[in-house]
């Protein structure tokens, strides 16, 4: 049985709850959060409730699962390493490459596996968008375009003072579009250069909450990136679109769960149709977090490298860094240079 804990008792970890809960092998045995009332809401049947994580941390858990504010991530996730104890990460895995870079290396030095929360990897639609392209149904794929045109509205960012801030959260890129810039990244492979524009036009609020960004790939194809949380009045779309000699699908939505577009040159209009009810019928699959967890709890009793491991959640952080500068400078920004100057 592989033991899991909890840091932060906010909204996000009611996943994580009901996530360890479905996968067998995995148990909830301990939950930390500073604010005694929200740790109530947790701490029980059986559930060990800490106010102080390195208490939580002294216990004999396997697994913290890091739900707090983004800010607070490298340094819980570098003690729980210290402490021998693999990572599950909420996302952004961290605000900077610094501190990514450091959390992967303390998970290394200290021989346990993190994982970066990414669940929409997970999608059966988005999974069956990757497997036509490892068949190479697209051919040469000239673009890709991903989209959020979502809601966050002044209630949502005045629920907390975290909320909106650079120290914390990072705006719409980093807590909201990174989920998408993931799925972009595994899709079409690394970045060369991105430029970006990004504003601050709705909402009171230090971050951007408006954000177009323009990418050209390492294989030459290019990207368009939007990402916006001042939709009205609702959320209106999500959706990753990719375009190549021999094929074209969206998968879209309110959220990309969905199969709105899909024509390739070696599948007929009869083999697609079938493709788009089958997913129709189970839109969301097996819930993302659980996904994560299950994946986690098998690379432990396997001893491998989780899916979207601290390597791989560290890509779309860098997608994001990338897009800040640009946005900050008025300049594009070769991935290669980041590194180099980070």
């Amino acid at each position: 049985m592989i033991r899991y804990g909890i840091v932060g008792c906010g909204h996000i970890a009611k996943k994580h709850v009901a996530a360890i809960e479905a996968v067998e092998g995995a148990k909830l045995v301990a939950v930390c959060d500073t604010n005694a009332e929200r740790l109530a809401e947790f701490a029980k049947d059986g559930i060990e409730g800490y106010t102080d994580f390195a208490d939580l941390l002294q216990t004999d858990i396997d697994v913290v699962c890091i739900c707090t504010p983004s800010g607070l991530h490298p340094k819980l996730t570098i003690q729980a390493a210290e402490a021998k104890k693999h990572v599950i990460v909420e996302k952004p895995m961290a605000l900077t490459l610094e501190d990514a870079d450091r959390m992967i290396e303390a998970c290394e030095r200290n021989g346990v596996k993190m994982a970066v929360v990414h669940p929409n990897r997970f999608r059966p639609a988005i999974m069956e968008l990757r497997r036509q392209l490892n068949q190479g149904a697209f051919g040469k794929i000239g673009h890709a375009n991903a989209t959020v045109r979502w809601n966050r509205n002044q209630a949502y960012y005045d629920q907390a003072p975290w909320r909106g801030t650079r120290e914390m959260d990072g705006g719409v890129l980093m807590n909201q579009a990174i989920h998408n810039m993931d799925l972009l990244l595994w899709m079409m492979g690394d970045v060369e250069e991105v430029f970006s524009y990004q504003a601050t036009r709705l909402r009171k609020i230090e971050a951007e909450d408006t954000s177009v960004s323009v990418i050209k790939f390492k294989s030459g194809a290019l990207g368009v990136l939007e990402a916006a949380v001042t939709i009205y009045p609702k959320n209106l779309e999500e959706s990753l679109s990719i375009f190549g000699e021999k094929g074209t699908a969206i998968v879209g939505g309110p959220t990309a769960n969905w199969i709105k577009h899909w024509k390739f040159e070696n599948i007929n209009d009869e083999e697609a149709e079938a493709v788009i009810r089958r997913i129709e019928n189970d839109p969301f699959g097996v819930p993302g977090h659980q996904c994560i967890i299950q994946d986690l709890t098998d690379a432990i009793k396997e001893d491998r490298t989780p899916v979207v491991s601290g390597k791989e959640g560290r890509k779309a952080l860098s997608l994001v860094v990338a897009c800040q500068q640009s946005a900050e400078t008025g300049k594009a920004v070769r991935m290669d240079d980041l590194e180099r100057k980070k």
